[in-house]
């Protein structure tokens, strides 16, 4: 077996300290030009690549990288309108500190907290994650920068996010303010099971994921404050915010009697496949049916009325506030806004 290449290889190859040859790593300009091209190049002769960036990074107490705990698969991350504006935010910030992005998935499911205790990073943005994730206790266990964002709320770690409660309520005010009694629900993201079915009021509170929690409470809250009673409200649950989803969830409310004249849905892909639902049924969106979404995240094509947050300053904000070097608030709430679009009007 070939000897392991060291730092002290090279410099009893040239015959200068091992400190000169880390220099010529680390600290070129400690060098004179003639010394350190010699210094690389007797490396290259020797199939050095380089200091190793763990060690490294321990020496100077950063790993220059910023680690993400997100809940989905990557393709998921590049394809999904609102993990793509996030991911933009938070890069942005990372390119601005000069950092790295490392993105420690958790699918859906799964629970891997040993990518956490493994990762070689400065700090940790959280990006929704269920009540008791695994990952969750990996993460607090570094006693590392922290921020949260989205889900969950805990104690004394940092939380950035909207205001699920009013936002949810401002949409079911919308449908109910332009005369609407009928209404119902298609939720993803209540809970890990990968249930498809009507989920009813026990099962919407004991929901996992705390901002899809928060939701569903904003709607039920508006909608009892108008006199609905919300037992009687269906609620259809999806496992995965594909739009695939919204079409069975917007078929089953379709097939329901009396029908619902809206349907409010927890995510903007949801409502685009509770679109499609109405057009196969032949049901008119906004005469006969109106659709509300959530997020902003590629309603605007459809002509989706939807919730508005804005994914990429959420990114960029929870980046920035964990890379700033500043202690980090407690809560940060980022704002919000009802965009009306041609989904919804009056019943007919």
């Amino acid at each position: 077996m070939a000897e392991r290449v060291t730092l002290q290889t090279i410099a009893d190859r040239v015959g200068v300290s091992r400190a000169t040859v880390s220099y010529a790593f680390s600290r070129p300009d400690q060098l004179s030009a003639e010394l350190r091209e010699r210094i690389l190049r007797v490396a290259e002769e020797l199939g050095y690549a380089g200091p190793n960036p763990t060690a490294r990074s321990l020496r100077l107490g950063r790993a220059g990288a910023l680690g993400l705990i997100f809940t989905e698969t990557l393709p998921y991350a590049f394809t999904d309108p609102y993990a793509i504006g996030f991911l933009q935010g938070l890069a942005v910030a990372a390119e601005e500190a000069a950092v790295g992005l490392l993105i420690l998935q958790q699918p859906r499911g799964e629970e891997r907290p040993g990518l956490v205790r493994d990762a070689v990073v400065d700090a940790f943005c959280v990006f929704s994650l269920p009540d008791g994730h695994a990952a969750l206790d990996a993460v607090l266990a570094r006693r590392l920068p922290t921020i949260v964002v989205d889900e969950p709320i805990l104690d004394g770690v940092p939380y950035l996010g909207i205001d699920e409660l009013a936002a949810a309520g401002a949409a079911t005010r919308h449908v109910l303010d332009l005369g609407h009694r009928h209404i119902g629900l298609a939720v993803v993201g209540l809970h890990h099971d990968g249930r498809h079915g009507w989920a009813d009021p026990a099962r919407q509170e004991s929901a996992v994921f705390e901002a899809m929690r928060n939701r569903v409470r904003g709607y039920r809250a508006a909608a009892e404050a108008a006199g609905l009673d919300w037992a009687s409200v269906p609620v259809y649950e999806v496992p995965g915010h594909e739009s695939d989803g919204g079409r069975e969830a917007g078929r089953a409310l379709l097939a329901r009697t009396p029908r619902p004249t809206a349907i409010l849905c927890n995510t903007d892909a949801l409502a685009l496949g509770v679109l499609e639902a109405a057009a196969e049924a032949g049901v008119k969106v906004p005469e006969e049916l109106s659709v509300v979404g959530f997020s902003d995240s590629g309603a605007e094509e459809a002509g989706l009325t939807t919730i508005r947050q804005d994914k990429q300053l959420i990114g960029r904000t929870a980046g920035r506030l964990l890379l700033s070097g500043e202690p980090v608030p407690e809560r940060t709430l980022l704002p919000h806004e009802l965009i009306v679009r041609s989904t919804t009007a009056p019943p007919g």
